[in-house]
C-alpha cells in the first residue's frame, strides 16, 4: 500500500529539498507545528524508506561533466550477476531494469569521453553476459532529479455559506489567493445539498440565514449524517453582537469546531482555517 502524504509531510519534504540542511525546529516554525511532529513525521517518513536526506553531487561541479546513459543488453540468465557487478563500479550512478529492447539503463557520471571509451572498452566489455550496449551523452541537463517535486495534490475544498453575497465574493477571492478551492452557498439547505455531490474538506457556516438558527440546524444535521460529520465547521457570524444573540446555545452545545465574530480578521481566518484542516488531515 502506498505511502498517504498529507498537507504536514509534503510541507516538510518540500523544505527539505529546498535546503537539505533545515533543522526541524525552523521547520516546525515555517509550518506552524511542534518540533517533536517534524521530527516524528520525518523519521516515520526515513525508516519507511519513503524519502532518502542525502547530498548529491553537481557532476559539473566536481569534474564529472560527461554524463551519459548506457542502454545494455544481457542475458537473461546472467541478468542479477551482471547488475551486480554494474552497481560495483564507482562511475554507474544509478541502474534500472527495462522493458523494451534493452534490459538495463546505468547511468555513467565519468570526467571526459576519453574516460567513457576506457570504461566501455576496459570495464564493460569485461563483464561476462553484456550482449550489446548503446550510449546516450547528455549535452546538457535542464532538469535533474535533486529538482524533481512531488506531484500537486487537489487543493483543500472549502464551503463557505453565507447569504450575504458581499461577504461570499470577498471570502471566495481570499480563500482563491490563498490556493483553495471554493464553493458557495447563500443557505443550510443549499449547502447540505452541495456537499453531498461535492463534500468538502472545511465548511464555513454563518448562522443566520434562513431563520436565526439556519446556520446552526445545517451544522447538527452534518453531525448527525455519517458522510459529512467528520468536515470541519467554521462559525463565522455576527449573531453575538445582534438583538437575536439569546438564540446562541452555550459553546459546548454549539456542533462546530469554532466560532468567529463578524467582521473577522483576514489574517485570524486564515489561520483558523489553517488548522482545522491540520486537525482533519
Amino acid at each position: 500500500m502506498p505511502y498517504e502524504f498529507d498537507a504536514v509531510d509534503r510541507q516538510i519534504v518540500a523544505a527539505l529539498q529546498l535546503d537539505g540542511r533545515t533543522s526541524n525546529v525552523e521547520i516546525a516554525r515555517q509550518l506552524g507545528v511542534s518540533e517533536a511532529t517534524v521530527r516524528k513525521r520525518l523519521d516515520r517518513m526515513v525508516s519507511e524508506d519513503v524519502i532518502h536526506i542525502t547530498a548529491i553531487p553537481n557532476p559539473s561541479k566536481v569534474g564529472l561533466s560527461t554524463v551519459t546513459f548506457l542502454t545494455v543488453g544481457v542475458d537473461l540468465a546472467q541478468l542479477d550477476r551482471v547488475t551486480d557487478h554494474l552497481a560495483r563500479l564507482p562511475e554507474v550512478r544509478a541502474i534500472y531494469y527495462t522493458s523494451g529492447e534493452s534490459d538495463l539503463i546505468a547511468e555513467v557520471w565519468l570526467a571526459s569521453a576519453d574516460a567513457l571509451l576506457h570504461f566501455l572498452t576496459q570495464r564493460i566489455a569485461a563483464i561476462p553476459g553484456i550482449r550489446s550496449t548503446a550510449t546516450s551523452h547528455v549535452l546538457r541537463t535542464i532538469k535533474d532529479g535533486s529538482r524533481w517535486r512531488l506531484p500537486p495534490v487537489q487543493p483543500p475544498r472549502i464551503l463557505v455559506v453565507d447569504d450575504d453575497p458581499d461577504f461570499l465574493d470577498i471570502t471566495r477571492r481570499t480563500l482563491t489567493v490563498e490556493g483553495y478551492e471554493v464553493m458557495c452557498a447563500a443557505c443550510g439547505e443549499e449547502a447540505l445539498a452541495s456537499m453531498r455531490v461535492s463534500r468538502p474538506d472545511l465548511v464555513l457556516l454563518d448562522i443566520m440565514m434562513r431563520g436565526v438558527l439556519d446556520g446552526l440546524r445545517t451544522a447538527r444535521e452534518m453531525r448527525n449524517d455519517g458522510a459529512l460529520r467528520a468536515i470541519p465547521i467554521l462559525l463565522v457570524s455576527s449573531l453575538g453582537e445582534s438583538p437575536f444573540s439569546g438564540f446562541l446555545p452555550k459553546a459546548e452545545s454549539v456542533p462546530a469546531d469554532n466560532l468567529l465574530v463578524k467582521p473577522v480578521d483576514r489574517s485570524l481566518l486564515l489561520a483558523e482555517i489553517r488548522r482545522l484542516l491540520r486537525i482533519r488531515a
